[in-house]
């Protein structure tokens, strides 16, 4: 399969990805969208009939390496696949990658010995997908191998316990990672061996973490990692979701070759320390704002805006996380072409005014005159994010344990409505837990015993 899409400056998407994985000169930022489950809806499949049927799946990934052109592109993005490998079950969606509803490890501090082997759960299809994909346009497309990072498969098979293990069972941790380390060389190697030429190791959990604890217990297992990767003559990406500013220095110690952000992160800061490594910075388009909810002038003025902040040098464009399923075409058309044509797109937009939003529409609550703690959990949406859902979960549980004596309510920015309440509130990252109208807990899942203390405290002023 041959498209002259695919090729800039005679140079094809796939080789300019590696070369700036090498750290080389490229004429042109290569563009990566990373399109997950959003692939299906090109050609009318489910979330869930895109991630259980391989012919759907490499039908619906073929149709989004035409539309989008990509330099590079993801085969699967779905980090339940260990998961369900080891025993969690999922609660499946047909607009997002399924959850993880059940954690093997919750109630036990058993270490789990078995390794996923190629013949399990929904690999075979992957591996086949992967397989037909690199024949396919391998030639001019590099393509990414996605594997679960090791803290948030130790957080899906042990649940939010994993948060309070930190403090007090670290020895039980440093194995628990160890464990889940060794099962994701072995997605890396199964991958590597279908044909993938980038591996991205992808942790939103790590932006959950102080800098503390990462270097603690995160430190080794994901150098080890990428020392592997690296080893078999493969390129890596680090790969993390939500406010992760406090650990891009950190994750740059571990060696990845390229560190993926999304709209938390300041690009340009964030570059300042990537470069002092020597490590490509890839990201970090958002995904609710512009890619779900705004028009195509407003993702092509983002595009714009990154190119003109940034050294090209070491640079990725690409969507901050998964792309959400509903996400419309055109914007990502749009991003595209100003990613490959920042001349022409400057033009389009030389009289483009960006739309402001009505916060004057948004009612808060009275938050001094209510009748129990009312505790707002604003996610970018619990059911595809990983770190919001475990957040979520970290609410729910507090709910359970205060047994009706607090209100709660999510927020998700898969609307413009809450998009502006997110606005009015003065709320910067996300994941994020407010109670009364008041910031507790933003990018950091607390543990139970610290977020049913916080709620206390405005129980205790409502005497």
């Amino acid at each position: 399969m041959t498209n002259d899409a695919h090729y800039r400056n005679g140079m094809s998407g796939r080789e300019l990805i590696l070369r700036t994985l090498a750290h080389e000169p490229t004429p042109a930022v290569p563009w990566v969208p990373f399109a997950g489950v959003h692939v299906g809806k090109l050609k009318g499949y489910t979330a869930r009939e895109v991630l259980v049927n391989p012919d759907a799946l490499f039908e619906s990934l073929l149709e989004a390496n035409r539309l989008y052109t990509p330099d590079g592109q993801p085969v699967m993005f779905d980090l339940q696949i260990e998961a369900e490998i080891l025993g969690c079950q999922l609660v499946w969606a047909e607009d997002s990658p399924p959850s993880v509803a059940t954690h093997p490890l919750q109630d036990t501090m058993v270490i789990p010995d078995h390794i996923p082997q190629e013949s399990e759960g929904r690999l075979p299809g992957v591996l086949s997908v992967m397989r037909r994909m690199k024949e396919a346009v391998g030639e001019h497309t590099a393509l990414y191998g996605l594997v679960t990072g090791p803290f948030t498969l130790a957080s899906h098979l042990r649940g939010t316990e994993i948060f309070m293990d930190l403090i007090e069972n670290p020895d039980y941790v440093r194995d628990l990672m160890d464990y889940s380390t060794r099962v994701a060389t072995q997605m890396a190697s199964c991958y590597l061996n279908a044909g993938m030429d980038v591996i991205a190791v992808v942790d939103p959990m790590i932006s959950q973490i102080s800098p503390r604890h990462f270097a603690r217990f995160m430190h080794e297992p994901f150098t080890r990692l990428f020392q592997y990767i690296r080893d078999q003559k493969a390129f890596s990406a680090f790969f993390v979701c939500g406010d992760a500013t406090k650990n891009i220095a950190p994750m740059c110690k571990t060696g990845p070759d390229c560190i993926a952000v999304d709209e938390n992160v300041n690009m340009t800061a964030a570059k300042v320390i990537t470069d002092e490594h020597n490590i490509v910075l890839e990201g970090n388009i958002p995904l609710t704002s512009r890619l779900l909810l705004g028009t195509q002038q407003e993702c092509m003025q983002y595009v714009i805006d990154l190119l003109d902040s940034l050294d090209h040098h070491n640079l990725i464009v690409s969507p901050g996380c998964d792309l959400p399923y509903a996400t419309p075409v055109d914007n990502l058309i749009g991003a595209a072409d100003a990613i490959r044509n920042p001349d022409k797109a400057r033009q389009i937009l030389a009289n483009y005014k960006a739309a402001e939003l009505d916060l004057s529409s948004v009612v808060l609550p009275d938050y001094d005159h209510l009748e129990r703690p009312l505790m707002e959990v604003f996610t970018l949406d619990s059911a595809s994010c990983a770190a919001c859902g475990y957040m979520m979960a970290a609410a729910q549980r507090a709910v359970q344990a205060l047994d009706g004596q607090v209100d709660m309510v999510e927020y998700k920015m898969t609307s413009k409505e809450n998009i502006a309440r997110l606005t009015k509130m003065g709320i910067r990252n996300l994941p994020a837990i407010l109670i009364n109208g008041e910031l507790k807990f933003s990018s950091l899942i607390p543990s139970h015993t610290d977020l049913v203390a916080a709620i206390k405290e405005y129980m205790k002023n409502e005497v």
